[in-house]
Formats: C-alpha cells, sequence, structure tokens
C-alpha cells in the first residue's frame, strides 16, 4: 500500500474498531427456569389459571428482552411438559450459564389468607430461611423433589450450602436479587415483601448466581388476575430484564478492575 494512499483507509479502520473491541466480547449466558409444567400445574389461580402457564410466558416475555439485549438465552422447559427439580439443575449447569433465574408465583392455603395477601418476593439460596413464612415457600416448591424434604437436614446438602456460603457465586446471587426485586416492585406497583432467603432444591445445585423469583400471589383475587394477563407479565419481564441488564453492568465494571474495593454489602 503507497504511504500517501494510507490516510484514504483511516476513516473506515476508525469505523471499523468498536466492532472489532466488541467481537471479542460474548454475551451473558441465562438459563430461566420456569417452574413446575405437565402434570405439576403449581399454584391455582382464578378461573382456569395456573402458576406453570404464568411461569412459562413470563419466562417466554423475558427471553425476548434479554436476547434483544445480546444475551444468549436458555429455557429449562419452553412448553408445558414435566421437568425434574434435579433435571432442571443438571440442564442449567451443561449450558454454563453466566446467571440462573427461576421463575414461580405464590399461593396461600386458606381463604381467607388468599384474599389478602399479596405481592412479590426474591429468593437467594441459605441453608436456613429468612422466617417461617419463607420456609413455607420453599417447602411449597421442594415438594416436586421427591427427598427434598428429608435432605434438608442430611449433612451432604449441609456440606454444599455451607460451601456455597463461602463462594462468589452465592454473593453475586445476593446481588442479583437485590438488583431485580426493587425494579420489579417499582415497575409493577405490587407489595413488596422483600428479598429474602430460603434453602430452594432448584437453586442448590447450580454453578452461577441463581435466584428465585415470586411473581406475586396467583392465589390473591385481584393480582393473580392479573399475572394472567399479556400487558402485566411485559410489566414483569421488562423489570427483570432491566434488573438482569444492571447487575451484567456491575459485574463487569467489578472484573474489568479487579484493584477496586467490592462494597460488603449485598443491599442496594
Amino acid at each position: 500500500m503507497s504511504p500517501r494512499r494510507f490516510p484514504l483507509y483511516l476513516p473506515v479502520l476508525a469505523c471499523l474498531l468498536p466492532a472489532l473491541a466488541g467481537a471479542g466480547e460474548r454475551g451473558a449466558r441465562i438459563v430461566i427456569d420456569p417452574g413446575h409444567g405437565g402434570a405439576k400445574e403449581g399454584a391455582k389461580g382464578p378461573g382456569d389459571l395456573w402458576e406453570k402457564e404464568v411461569a412459562l410466558q413470563i419466562a417466554q416475555r423475558l427471553r425476548e428482552k434479554l436476547e434483544a439485549a445480546g444475551s444468549e438465552v436458555f429455557l429449562t422447559r419452553d412448553r408445558d411438559t414435566l421437568m425434574a427439580l434435579s433435571e432442571r439443575v443438571e440442564f442449567s449447569n451443561i449450558q454454563r450459564p453466566d446467571l440462573f433465574l427461576s421463575i414461580h408465583a405464590n399461593s396461600m392455603p386458606t381463604k381467607r389468607l388468599r384474599e389478602r395477601t399479596e405481592g412479590i418476593e426474591t429468593y437467594f439460596l441459605s441453608a436456613n430461611a429468612s422466617g417461617e413464612a419463607a420456609r413455607a415457600v420453599a417447602d411449597r416448591e421442594n415438594a416436586e423433589a421427591p427427598t427434598a424434604r428429608a435432605a434438608r437436614g442430611h449433612s451432604t446438602l449441609a456440606f454444599i450450602l455451607d460451601d456455597l456460603a463461602r463462594t462468589e457465586a452465592h454473593t453475586d446471587a445476593s446481588r442479583l436479587a437485590y438488583a431485580i426485586h426493587p425494579r420489579l416492585v417499582s415497575k409493577s406497583g405490587a407489595a413488596d415483601r422483600g428479598v429474602q432467603q430460603a434453602p430452594f432444591f432448584v437453586l442448590t445445585g447450580v454453578e452461577a448466581p441463581a435466584v428465585l423469583i415470586e411473581v406475586g400471589f396467583i392465589s390473591h383475587p385481584q393480582e393473580g388476575a392479573r399475572l394472567g394477563k399479556a400487558a402485566y407479565q411485559e410489566t414483569l419481564a421488562e423489570a427483570i430484564a432491566d434488573g438482569v441488564l444492571a447487575f451484567l453492568r456491575e459485574t463487569r465494571r467489578r472484573d474489568s478492575s479487579p484493584s477496586q474495593p467490592v462494597a460488603g454489602s449485598t443491599a442496594p
């Protein structure tokens, strides 16, 4: 190439450099787990609405938004099919994800509680539940794992949970929960039931920051009806996506500056 002609190529190179710089950066790999499925219908909502349907519909909407933002997204199930909790964990780890999101809808057992209990909860894994209510939610979601209740006090599970508490993945799971939860509450206008901890079976073996989101009480007459509406599902999916993307941005900034101290608090 003639030295005199080289300057003519500079504008072209200037345009290409940003694309070339980003070519080596892959999008985040995300597994979304729509709770229940098949014969395991989950909690009952108004009319013919079931938790398994709401979870899948929100998961599909969330996948679209995250893929549009450049992420590579995998669903543990993309149709109404039965999938064991252990299979969900195994599927997730095969994908080697950067994070894991399990989508559920909550429920109350009695008519009185169903009529007055509503709101959103976001969970990350802990050997000890935040309280009796959190323990009850974990017991309900763990019911599909045949040995989940017995395993809760098993020494092997206790060892896994104790070890997990010391890992970066567990710390990042709490950060992920706190990134998602306030956005969900703000965008949806739902009652804020907080970020909580509980021993969820589906979160136990996932080798990535993992959270379980109870998007509302499907058993509540008004909130349950909203959960079945496309517009409200879009709002929830958008809020979760915003939280995920904020978490990923913060994590990338932290990882690109390893010398910078990381705040000890897991809350925002």
